[in-house]
């Protein structure tokens, strides 16, 4: 990906080329920041090189945000390229309510009055 950057410029293929200019996915729905993906089965050919980097990344279980991150794409562009890969049956996703329970309400406000004495 490093053919595509310009060191004064940025990137020189724009978010919305990358994704048909779709901005958002074919089934509508979002993925979730921390919404868990990995990679399965083998990538055909014609993938472009965003979706082979994310496929490389989701060899062991990724959030979507950690993918962004790992791309240096915006997250809008990201959900919609996870989206395609769903679609085709490249990668899973687990939800978060699905990955395990959420802490207590009375957890999170200790914590945030916690933050707040530092």
């Amino acid at each position: 990906m490093t053919m595509w950057m310009d060191d004064e410029a940025g990137p020189l293929v724009r978010p919305y080329a990358l994704t048909g200019g779709r901005t958002r996915s074919s089934s509508g729905d979002t993925l979730d920041l921390i919404a868990m993906v990995s990679a399965v089965g083998d990538p055909p050919g014609g993938l472009g090189p965003e979706q082979l980097a994310i496929l490389r990344a989701a060899r062991s279980p990724i959030s979507v945000a950690d993918i962004a991150v790992e791309l240096d794409l915006p997250v809008g562009v990201v959900r919609v390229l996870l989206s395609d890969l769903r679609d085709h049956g490249l990668i899973s996703v687990t939800a978060p309510n699905a990955a395990g329970p959420r802490p207590s309400e009375r957890l999170l406000k200790e914590v945030i009055n916690g933050l707040r004495a530092l």
